[in-house]
């Protein structure tokens, strides 16, 4: 089991029993300005406890990995990594209440010596350009803005697409 400490951190695979704490984030996310900018996150219980229990079974997987952010024993985010073409994409979230304060970032720090360690050499990450609280964290970790792309996820009242700026950034994890 994989299991990384930070300063302030405990990061570990993603349990299912990790259901409940990822259901408060997503129903967090989904009060967010910022939800609109991402894909819907249900948050039934069964289909939170499906969805949770389909990425705790990847726990041995370097194809996709799904880790939970504990500080202490409460999971306050978690961090994916998913195979893509030319390397992983990455993806987050974490609860609002823990937002500003740096956890994000030294997550992803140690988790991204963790991912070179296993021979990972290129990330992506996609987010809305408007959303600069993530292309700033994007940023500070050594991320660079490769292209921009129109992405929708939402329709409006009358049925037509919402659609924003997103970014996709890249990181060379072997510099």
């Amino acid at each position: 089991m994989i299991y990384l400490k930070t300063e302030r951190l405990i990061i570990r695979r993603v349990r299912a029993d990790d259901w409940k704490s990822i259901q408060k984030i997503w129903a967090d996310f989904n009060q967010s300005p910022m939800r609109v900018y991402d894909t819907p996150h249900d948050t039934e219980d069964a289909s939170v406890q499906r969805r949770i229990q389909k990425w705790a079974a990847f726990h041995e997987s370097t194809e996709h990995m799904f880790f939970a952010v504990c500080l202490e024993s409460a999971v306050i985010g978690y961090v994916a990594f998913n195979i893509r073409e030319n390397g992983h994409e990455i993806g987050y979230c974490f609860h609002s209440a823990y937002h500003g304060k740096g956890y994000a970032k030294e997550s992803m720090l140690a988790l991204f010596d963790y991912v070179r360690s296993l021979g990972i050499k290129r990330l992506t990450a996609g987010t809305a350009l408007k959303n600069v609280p993530s292309v700033a964290l994007l940023k500070s970790l050594g991320f660079e803005l490769i292209e921009t792309e129109k992405v929708s996820f939402y329709k409006d009242d009358s049925g037509n697409d919402i659609v924003f700026d997103g970014g996709v950034f890249e990181m060379n994890m072997t510099r």
